[in-house]
């Protein structure tokens, strides 16, 4: 029975403390000294050996017991009107901190119409970008490619959904709630973290988080010197991966290893003509080939730096005025990039890209697009620049499907342009011509600064019999590309006969020069 009062007391006490202050308990308990009667009062001064001349002295010639109930209260109000005015503060900030964070998330979300995905089967993973802690911004490209490498790590691994690079950076620089990342990319884990560099010191911090319940699966901090970077992004997509599926571990750990140039200099080189490669525009792979050629100058068997070498070729070659010269050095990097990049996925890519765009061997192409996906089986490039392939040789239902197998695993790909490009033109082929001019309209949207996704806007806009809007589109070719003539464009890519038949008749109606 005691121990049923006892422990009523402590829930009573635990309650009190949970609810009211320190300064509200000790005013209720001086307003209670206040009201306690006379008699009891005198009592309990004496035996605190208080004589009455130091009480009159520190009650301020007032009635004692009245001074503390005055003390008790002024306790208890003072403690409401700080609490007050604090939790107003606090909601402010609150409320300023959520409508930042909304607006940022509305914002993203609003400008990429994306739609949420549901979760597949297959373990599946996004890595966001790192924070660079460093004071040096110029360091955001070493954090970048950092993030890329394990990455890339990752998709090497079978059974294993991995988002692009590309999507994930969408998120670069926003604030974000893992649990809307996961519902807009369709993944259950998020990666996040942060890199500091400070000389030859490398800090670098990782958590993994549950999209679905928000809880932390992993986390680990690293302390290397820079020479160790390598090593220590393999220790990082190791434990990533025995973090997400322990039964792999073994199995798989050793196949996310790949091979690095020796020298970092070469490639920091590389991770900084990446975006000018991506942009497929011939003028800025003028400014990628310099960075690349001191890359290889370096390191000649870097097999990255050969592949990206060979897109930048074909970019000049196919937008830049079709010389023999540009597709001869785009299929001899290619080349280069598959004897040296056996084992890397996006160095095979791009080169099976340009060997099948450049070279007009779709067999060779595939042969390397095939080995790329045996290595990393979710590459969304691989499939997006496969579907391009496939395309331009006439398998318009096999290009429509590796375009939209890219666009599932990277739904912001930066190539998305290439995608939907494929993607008009297989339906175009299959004579499906509103999805054709459908999927050319996002080809602009994307980039609406590439020619090629206005040639396929044109020929579908004129195959619907929309002539003003054709023509429209086959204007904006001309101002992009002052040089297009299509028959010499459909030449240099080796297309298919069947289809540039019928899109050379669409292309005339157009307006385009032959």
């Amino acid at each position: 029975m005691s121990g049923q009062k006892s422990g009523r007391s402590g829930k009573i006490v635990k309650t009190v403390r949970e609810h009211l202050s320190n300064a509200v308990i000790g005013g209720l308990i001086l307003m209670l000294t206040g009201f306690t009667p006379e008699h009891l009062f005198v009592e309990a001064i004496h035996a605190l050996h208080i004589s009455e001349e130091a009480l009159k002295k520190y009650s301020l010639g007032l009635d004692p017991r009245l001074l503390l109930v005055l003390i008790g209260v002024l306790l208890i109000v003072g403690d409401f009107l700080l609490r007050r005015r604090n939790g107003k503060a606090e909601t402010a900030e609150v409320q300023a901190v959520e409508a930042s964070t909304n607006s940022q998330i509305v914002g993203r979300t609003t400008s990429t119409a994306t739609p949420d995905f549901s979760l597949p089967e297959l373990p599946s993973i996004a890595v966001l970008p790192f924070s660079n802690m460093s004071d040096d911004a110029a360091q955001d490209y070493f954090a970048d490619g950092m993030v890329e490498d394990i990455i890339s790590g990752l998709s090497r691994v079978k059974r294993l959904f991995v988002i692009a690079r590309n999507s994930s950076f969408t998120y670069k620089g926003k604030a974000v709630d893992v649990k809307q990342v996961g519902r807009e990319l369709g993944v259950r884990y998020v990666l996040e973290g942060s890199v500091r560099k400070s000389g030859e010191h490398l800090r670098i911090t990782g958590q993994l988080v549950d999209t679905t319940t928000g809880a932390h699966v992993w986390a680990e901090r690293y302390d290397r010197k820079v020479e160790d970077v390598f090593a220590l992004q393999d220790e990082m997509t190791i434990s990533i991966v025995g973090a997400i599926v322990p039964s792999l571990r073994r199995a798989e750990a050793e196949r996310v290893k790949r091979k690095r140039p020796d020298s970092l200099d070469a490639y920091d080189l590389v991770m900084q003509a990446q975006a000018d490669v991506d942009s497929g525009l011939p003028d800025r792979a003028i400014n990628a080939l310099a960075l690349i050629d001191r890359a290889l100058a370096i390191d000649p068997g870097y097999a990255l730096a050969h592949a990206y070498a060979a897109m930048s070729y074909h970019n000049r070659f196919v937008r830049g005025g079709l010389r023999e010269e540009d597709r001869t050095a785009s299929t001899q990097h290619a080349q280069a990039a598959v004897l040296h990049g056996q084992d890397d996925a996006v160095a095979l890519t791009f080169a099976a890209f340009s060997i099948g765009m450049d070279g007009h061997d779709r067999a060779a192409a595939f042969t390397a697009f095939e080995s790329a996906l045996a290595i990393s089986p979710s590459s969304a490039l691989t499939y997006i620049l496969g579907s391009v392939v496939l395309a331009w040789g006439g398998e318009a239902e096999r290009a429509i499907d590796w375009s939209e197998r890219g666009m599932r695993l990277s739904p912001f790909d930066p190539w998305a342009f290439a995608a939907y490009d494929a993607q008009a033109m297989g339906h175009f082929h299959l004579g499906q011509f509103d999805k054709a001019a459908q999927a050319a309209y996002k080809s602009v949207q994307a980039n609406p600064a590439h020619s090629i996704p206005y040639v396929q806007l044109a020929a579908s806009l004129a195959k619907l019999g929309r002539l003003e809007e054709a023509k429209a589109a086959a204007a904006k070719v001309l101002d992009l590309q002052p040089n297009f003539r299509f028959s010499r464009q459909f030449a240099g890519v080796g297309c298919e006969p069947t289809l540039a038949a019928a899109h050379g008749e669409a292309l005339r109606a157009a307006g385009l020069p032959e």
